[in-house]
């Protein structure tokens, strides 16, 4: 199993979050890296293409036995170590990553929600946490500060719904609430079988305005004065609004193709909003 995992380690990509990361101090940046590195491994273990239910429930059992390991004596896994490291330096709560592999163990199962409240704890377990770990090791002086974290993580986990909406149906993910399906009289068949149609569209209205509506309320918790240290955080929610924007700007035709902003984009995302940071927040 450790083969495997360190196999999944070099297989881990670059996302959205990488770009990010760029224009931080190099101990933040390092210790960011390593943070993005643990979430990855965690969600790509239940993605393991050709493989079984109970060898990734055995994988991510491993997985997480390892971490409890590494915070009390030393791990197999040097990553774990790492991460290790970085709970300690920068006082982070492991309860964060606990939940973070509990919401990810949810996805073991073919995912129904009948409620946005379900749909919101799942959100809050994938990503909300996330932002909860990082934003301590990009330092803030608010308690607000944690309630944006909160809201930025489930806008962002939302926009990622409904991103993937095509590829995750192929694997019996549903992630829309049931209530919602049925107020816009459309089916999962349906989404399965890639109807595009008029209710399609009006239900992926109703979730883009939600998602929305999460990224306004995580704008009005974040204080003036943590600006400058949670650029990077901006930077990560303004790449994810405009990838929504560009969803909304297909009509919500996520079937023909999947939808994303280019290397360059991004890029040019998180320079804009670090030299506007630099600049206003001295």
């Amino acid at each position: 199993m450790r083969k495997e995992l360190e196999n999944i380690l070099k297989q881990t990509t670059r996302s959205n979050f990488y770009y990010t990361f760029l224009f931080l101090p190099a101990k933040k940046r390092k210790a960011l890296i390593t943070i993005y590195k643990f979430c990855r491994i965690t969600d790509d273990i239940v993605d393991l293409e050709n493989t079984g239910k109970e060898a990734k429930v055995k994988l991510l059992t491993y997985w997480q036995s390892e971490f409890e390991k590494s915070l009390n004596s030393k791990s197999e896994l040097e990553i774990l170590n790492e991460v290790s490291r970085v709970i300690k330096e920068f006082e982070i709560s492991i309860e964060h990553f606990r939940e973070l592999i509990k919401g990810v163990e949810m996805d073991l199962n073919p995912k129904h929600f009948s409620t946005f409240e379900e749909l919101y704890k799942y959100c809050y377990y994938v990503a909300s946490t996330v932002g909860l770990i990082s934003i301590e090791i990009f330092g803030y002086k608010n308690k607000t500060t944690r309630d944006y974290a909160v809201n930025l993580g489930v806008a962002m986990q939302l926009t990622n719904i409904l991103r993937d909406l095509k590829d995750d149906s192929k694997v019996g993910r549903f992630y829309l609430p049931q209530e919602d399906f049925k107020k816009y009289n459309y089916t999962e068949q349906e989404l399965f079988n890639e109807t595009y149609n008029d209710n399609f569209i009006r239900l992926m209205d109703f979730e883009a305005s939600r998602a929305e509506k999460y990224y306004e309320a995580a704008d009005r918790f974040l204080h003036t004065s943590d600006r400058k240290n949670l650029f990077s955080a901006r930077a990560m929610q303004y790449i994810y609004m405009r990838l929504l924007k560009k969803i909304r700007n297909e009509k919500f035709n996520i079937f023909k193709g999947k939808i994303k902003l280019s290397r360059i984009q991004k890029i040019m995302i998180a320079l804009t909003v670090w030299i506007k940071y630099k600049i206003v927040f001295r």
